[in-house]
């Protein structure tokens, strides 16, 4: 992760961002040392947010909680799809 002051990020905001976004680099904004805000690509966020759901989804397979599951021929039906 690089570190940079938020004084110094000003005139470089555009490179910054540009450098999560494309490079997946977590850029760190430091207000007197100690970091303030992050810079990340959105991707990061969205891979954080799937690995979430799918321990959220095997902790709960894990206790027995789920909820039985549609077969796929009345998932296509109710969504209108044609059978294969």
């Amino acid at each position: 992760m690089t570190e940079i002051a938020i004084s110094a990020a000003r005139s470089q905001l555009g490179d910054l961002v540009r450098r999560a976004a494309h490079s997946r680099e977590t850029i760190a904004l430091t207000d007197h040392g100690h970091v303030a805000a992050l810079l990340v690509s959105p991707q990061v966020i969205e891979d954080l947010e799937d690995a979430l759901a799918v321990a959220h989804y095997q902790r709960r397979k894990a206790e027995g909680a789920l909820e039985p599951g549609i077969p796929m021929a009345e998932a296509r039906r109710r969504l209108g799809l044609q059978q294969r």
